[in-house]
């Protein structure tokens, strides 16, 4: 069963180099100085982080969101749902079949805009379906801790033991977006009728909004190879991350993407920039290097202000986070954050506080990690755990060993 622990690590997130060749000492030290001062006076420009580690002992954390209450859901992708309450409990809510793949199993996970009102809560699935795998989008309501009301979105998506993307959120205009792999079906990606490569839109209910770019399709964007991560920023830019070949055309070349409707992203016949107009430009590709990325998110808070308004992208074979200034549809800088500190990293989730939560994807003991200032608190999670259904088990079994218990006294004394 998972372990609960903290450990803290301070990072500076500004340091300064003054090199003192052709400066005399008294201008170097006035520089200092003044250096010094600037700290001093605005504090929150040069703030330090600490990261935290609030869950451990987890087998591949695949997606994490905040319900209204501040109270926290994730998804192991071997099958498990959990919930972290408001007091800090960890409960396992629900458990599916593993599908014994490589990449797909229980992924992304998203709450309904209306939750306050509806309960609703969105799975994406991976399933066999013998000879193949399938993928699927599953909306639950969600009671007292229990899933009830399944309802199939979205269903045949195309997977395979690798490339099943996964990742699902409600954009800013209130549909249900879907990243898609090419289920190791590279051609998939370029047709149209099939739901394999792509990033699709639906409503909640599952049915195609009347505005999407191809008609009577989910399809919102395709020529996608493996796309597991997606966040919008402030002026609603869809901004989503693809991971490159690995074998069939080469490698490396990850990718960073603008999402536009109706718009081709090349997979498989273009890998990199390409002049041909048909389709779309990387906004950045990783070129001969592979990052393997994974989640995206856009940071709007005033709580690390160095970090407000940037992109992050969790990268797995990488082992870092990439921070990402994007202005207009240009990348202006790419940074790389906790190289090497914790391993593979599968997604990072801003909270209504302005904390960031990051998922770590390294196969065992893998983590959930809470990145804030030095003056928050961290959250604190029990080791209480409740299988689903624990109680109401143990309630029967009790129940029938009353019962039969009764039974054979009253038995014995017939027999009298």
């Amino acid at each position: 069963m998972p372990r609960y622990k903290k450990v803290a690590t301070k990072y500076k997130v500004t340091k300064y180099y003054i090199s003192a060749k052709t400066i005399e000492d008294m201008k170097i030290n006035f520089v200092i100085l003044l250096v010094c001062a600037t700290a001093f006076f605005l504090p929150d420009a040069f703030a330090e982080i600490k990261v935290e580690t609030v869950v451990d002992g987890l087998k591949i954390p695949w997606e994490l969101v905040f319900a209204p209450d501040d109270s926290i859901y994730f998804t192991e992708r071997d099958g498990k749902l959990w919930h972290i309450e408001d007091d800090g409990t960890l409960k396992l809510i629900a458990e599916f079949p593993a599908s014994n793949t490589y990449e797909g199993g229980l992924l992304g996970l998203a709450l309904d805009p209306d939750f306050e009102k509806n309960n609703f809560l969105y799975l994406y699935q991976t399933y066999v379906e013998f000879p193949s795998h399938q993928n699927k989008v599953v909306r639950f309501t969600i009671s007292n801790d229990h899933l009830k009301d399944e309802v199939i979105l979205i269903d045949n998506i195309p997977g395979a033991l690798w490339h099943d993307g996964g990742r699902i959120h409600f954009g800013p205009d209130g549909m249900l977006y879907i990243s898609t792999g090419d289920a190791i079906n590279p051609s998939l990606s370029q047709d149209i009728k099939s739901l394999a490569g792509k990033i699709l839109r639906i409503n909640n209910d599952g049915t195609i909004p009347d505005d999407n770019p191809f008609e009577n399709s989910s399809v919102f964007s395709y020529g996608h190879r493996n796309p597991q991560g997606f966040d919008w920023n402030s002026e609603n830019m869809m901004v989503a991350s693809e991971h490159g070949p690995s074998g069939e055309k080469g490698r490396a070349h990850d990718e960073i993407n603008i999402i536009k409707p109706g718009q081709n992203y090349g997979w498989p016949e273009i890998v990199g920039d390409s002049e041909d107009l048909r389709y779309m430009n990387p906004a950045l590709h990783s070129g001969d290097v592979t990052w393997a990325p994974s989640g995206v998110m856009y940071y709007d808070s005033e709580k690390i202000p160095e970090w407000k308004d940037k992109f992050f992208v969790a990268t797995l074979r990488g082992a870092h986070v990439m921070m990402l200034n994007i202005e207009g549809e240009q990348v202006i800088s790419a940074e790389k954050i906790f190289g090497d500190e914790y391993g593979r990293i599968r997604q990072l989730v801003q909270s209504p506080d302005g904390d960031i939560f990051m998922l770590t994807s390294n196969g065992e003991n893998d983590k959930i990690l809470q990145i804030t200032d030095l003056q928050t608190t961290p959250l604190t999670v029990g080791t209480k755990q409740t299988e689903p259904f624990t109680t109401d088990l143990w309630v029967y079994a009790v129940t029938v060993g009353i019962i039969v218990s009764v039974g054979i006294i009253a038995y014995k004394k017939l027999r009298k």
